[in-house]
């Protein structure tokens, strides 16, 4: 099986319909995050609702309604608010990197002292068949994580106002920093057989071309795949769905 083109990865996430503390969002609300390295997409489904980001430039919100495609940068905070049966299909770049840690949530600064700290914060019990863990328990410890990233969330928005933008995100951005920073190495090398391998793939298919050959084209495939039959997942903002795929 092959990775999907341009090393991305893409998973369907229908937004939690949990109402958020803030009251935020008329169905519910994902967890805040940024991510490090990689950029993100959605690509709205169906429903609507918005994503509020925050960044150095300031606070926005993107409004959301099918159709419409919204994309984020690295350094981002962004928080999916589901104003309604909000679903969107997320594209990643760096395929494999947010599943190890690229993604980092805006727990309070407490909760991001320590790697050790953080994943206490982050991590949710193991559901599944051969788990004692029931559903209940695994959608509770999520909703429970996204709250905690809620309250450092709002203490960003209000050092944002007393500070402007730049000022306040400072500190979380050095604390995110310094949490991903041990596990580089493991990026890098996974990076390297994922989109940088794709990448390469077609440096030297150009380089063969301008030479007349294409011996890449005696070997295409074409491929279907289902999406994994177990149930969604809990994802940072939502329940996933996902394909598993080379």
């Amino acid at each position: 099986m092959t990775n999907l083109p341009g090393g991305v990865s893409v998973s369907r996430l229908r937004v939690y319909d949990w109402l958020a503390p803030d009251g935020v969002g008329r169905a519910g609300s994902g967890t805040p995050h940024l991510h490090i390295a990689s950029s993100e997409a959605y690509v709205v489904l169906s429903g609507t609702g918005a994503v509020h980001t925050l960044s150095p430039d300031g606070v926005a919100e993107h409004p959301l309604r099918p159709g419409v495609l919204v994309t984020i940068q690295p350094g981002v905070i962004h928080r999916v608010v589901n104003d309604g049966d909000l679903e969107v299909l997320v594209v990643m770049s760096n395929a494999g990197l947010p599943e190890v840690g690229d993604a980092v949530m805006t727990f309070p600064p407490a909760a991001l002292t320590d790697i050790a700290t953080y994943r206490d914060a982050a991590a949710l019990p193991v559901g599944g068949a051969h788990s004692d863990v029931t559903d209940e328990q695994v959608a509770h410890a999520a909703r429970a994580r996204r709250d905690l990233a809620l309250q450092g969330y709002a203490q960003l928005l209000q050092a944002v106002e007393q500070k402007g933008p730049r000022a306040a995100l400072h500190p979380f951005f050095a604390a995110a920093v310094r949490l991903v920073r041990p596990s580089v190495p493991r990026w890098q090398d996974l990076w390297g057989r994922t989109a940088f391998a794709e990448t390469d793939a077609t440096a030297a298919v150009l380089e063969g071309l301008m030479r007349g050959a294409a011996p890449h084209l005696q070997t295409g495939r074409a491929e279907r795949l289902e999406a994994d039959p177990a149930p969604r997942g809990y994802g940072m903002c939502g329940r996933t769905q996902t394909w598993t795929l080379g």
